[in-house]
C-alpha cells in the first residue's frame, strides 16, 4: 500500500468514482475516521496520507516510519499537523487552495442578501404563524467593500459587480490591477465607505481581531458585515455588542471565534445577524474539486518519490 486516504468524510467518498479512483489506484480509503486509537499503527507502510481531519502530532509523525507526503485537504494543515515537525522529520506537507473560491463568495453574496433582505427573519416567522413583511434594501448600486483580495475575494468582487455595486477593496500588499473596483488605502476608509462590508482574510498574527471595537465603530449605521473567512478576525465579544445595539444593519456569519456554536451563543439570540455552521465551502462541486486536486496532488508526489501509480484497478476504493 503506497498512500491511504484514512479520514474521508462521507460526503467526499459519495463523489468517489472510477474517474477519481484512477488517479491513484491503489488508495486504500477508510470513511469518517481513523479505526481505533492508533493513527501510525493504521497508517503503517504507506508512503503517503491525505488527511481530512485528524491530529497529527510530532509523536504520531515520528512514529509513522514510511511516511513521506501528507496531502491535507485544505489551507489550514497547521491546525491539525505539527508542520515544524513534519519538516524536521522529512515530510512534507502539501496543501490545498483554490477549489472552492467560487463556491465560497456565493455564499458570501447569499449571506449579504438575506441580511438586506430578511428572508430568514420572515421564514422564521411565516412558520410560527406570523405574517411579517420586512423592509429589504436593493443593493444595485450600493457599496461593497470587499477586505482580502485573494481567490474568494476576487470572485467577491466578480460577483458584486456583476448586480451592479460599486466594489471598493482593500488588501494588505495592495489590490490587483485587473480587478473590476476601486483600490482604498486604508482598510478604515473602507469600513467607513461600504454599504455592505465582506472579509476575505486569511488569519494570522496581523489579521486576528482586525475587526475591533474601534474598527467596528467606523461603519456606517445602514451597513452589513458578512465573514466567510475566519471568525478571529472580528472580536467577536465587541461585535455582539454592536449587534445588541444595532448600531449597524445586520451581520452575516458564516464562521466563528471558537466552533461549533449553539443556540446558547450570544450571537443565535440576535435577529439581526444571519448564521450559517462554517458550511461556505459545502457543494459538490467544490468538493469534486478538492477531492480531484488532493488525489493528483498525491499522485504527484508519489511520482516524485520514484513510486509510478500501478495500472488503474490494481486495487483500493471506497
Amino acid at each position: 500500500m503506497r498512500a491511504i486516504f484514512f479520514d474521508c468524510p462521507s460526503f467526499l467518498a459519495e463523489l468517489y468514482d472510477d474517474e477519481l479512483k484512477a488517479i491513484v489506484p491503489d488508495l486504500a480509503m477508510t470513511i469518517d475516521d481513523v479505526p481505533g486509537d492508533d493513527v501510525a499503527a493504521y497508517v503503517g507502510e504507506a508512503v503517503g496520507v491525505i488527511n481530512d481531519h485528524t491530529y497529527m502530532p510530532e509523536e504520531v509523525l515520528a512514529a509513522c516510519r514510511a511516511l513521506k507526503v501528507i496531502v491535507f485537504m485544505g489551507t489550514g494543515a497547521s491546525s491539525y499537523i505539527d508542520v515544524a515537525a513534519a519538516q524536521k522529520l522529512g515530510i512534507e506537507v502539501r496543501t490545498i487552495k483554490g477549489y472552492g473560491d467560487v463556491t465560497v463568495a456565493e455564499h458570501a453574496l447569499a449571506l449579504m442578501f438575506d441580511c438586506g433582505r430578511q428572508t430568514a427573519r420572515m421564514d422564521r416567522a411565516l412558520r410560527t404563524g406570523s405574517w411579517r413583511t420586512l423592509d429589504g434594501v436593493e443593493f444595485a448600486g450600493k457599496s461593497l467593500g470587499v477586505v482580502g483580495t485573494g481567490g474568494v475575494g476576487r470572485e467577491m468582487v466578480r460577483l458584486g459587480a456583476g448586480i451592479g455595486m460599486n466594489v471598493i477593496a482593500w488588501n494588505r500588499s495592495g489590490v490587483p490591477a485587473d480587478l473590476e473596483c476601486t483600490p482604498v488605502e486604508t482598510l478604515d476608509a473602507l469600513l467607513a465607505e461600504s454599504h455592505v462590508v465582506s472579509l476575505h482574510l486569511g488569519l494570522n498574527d496581523q489579521t486576528r481581531g482586525i475587526i475591533d471595537a474601534r474598527r467596528l465603530a467606523l461603519m456606517r449605521s445602514d451597513a452589513m458585515l458578512i465573514n466567510t473567512a475566519r471568525g478571529a478576525v472580528i472580536d467577536e465579544a465587541a461585535l455582539v455588542e454592536v449587534m445588541r445595539e444595532g448600531r449597524i444593519r445586520a451581520a452575516g456569519l458564516d464562521v466563528f471565534a471558537d466552533e461549533p456554536i449553539d443556540g446558547s451563543h450570544p450571537l443565535a439570540a440576535l435577529e439581526n445577524v444571519t448564521l450559517t455552521p462554517h458550511a461556505a465551502f459545502m457543494t459538490a462541486e467544490a468538493s469534486y474539486r478538492l477531492l480531484r486536486m488532493a488525489l493528483e496532488l498525491m499522485r504527484d508526489a508519489l511520482e516524485g518519490l520514484g513510486l509510478p501509480a500501478p495500472n488503474a484497478g490494481a486495487g483500493g476504493g471506497a
